[in-house]
């Protein structure tokens, strides 16, 4: 009797780790691919703020390279990623009551164009947008500008990797 306790919990330790690779944390699903190319991001956007490109293309890479086992590869990836930065605006959005804005909001929109390489009924391309609020007292540069780069490039990179590989 112990021997087929042993064979039965040996049995259903091996199925459940066995199965692991099924299921991914991330919720994201990938497939068949082993590699992602992300092209750099240019600016294309009326008011252009340096660094962003960079900034943008460096984070969606990071993002795809931390919850995938995907390797970065600089062309012909099985899932590509290419677009462009089309949105940086900064525009009040409340009134005080001596006629000022309480508020200024910079939106960040961004152009992708994905290319599943295996799965072509999955490629897409849409513009991924958000924004962050501060008050009209604070000027949108240093650390108020870096922080406000992390929110929305973090929402929109994972928006990107939601309707892409997540397929939220």
């Amino acid at each position: 009797m112990k021997k087929f306790l042993y064979i039965a919990l040996f049995s259903i330790i091996t199925l459940t780790f066995s199965s692991c690779w099924l299921y991914s944390f991330t919720g994201g699903s990938t497939g068949d691919a082993k590699t992602i190319q992300v092209d750099f991001f240019p600016n294309d956007a009326p008011l252009v703020e340096p660094g962003l490109s960079q900034k943008f293309t460096q984070d969606l890479r990071d993002l795809f390279l931390r919850q995938t086992n995907l390797d970065l590869t600089p062309a012909n990836g099985d899932l590509h990623f290419e677009g462009e930065i089309t949105g940086y605006r900064i525009q009040p959005m409340s009134a005080t009551a001596n006629q000022t804005a309480a508020q200024s909001r910079l939106t960040i929109t961004v152009n992708v164009r994905y290319t599943n390489r295996l799965k072509e009924e999955d490629d897409f391309e849409q513009q991924f947008s958000f924004f962050y609020d501060v008050n009209a007292d604070q000027v949108i540069s240093g650390s108020v500008k870096d922080e406000a780069w992390a929110a929305i490039l973090e929402r929109i990179t994972q928006d990107i990797f939601n309707a892409s590989v997540a397929k939220w």
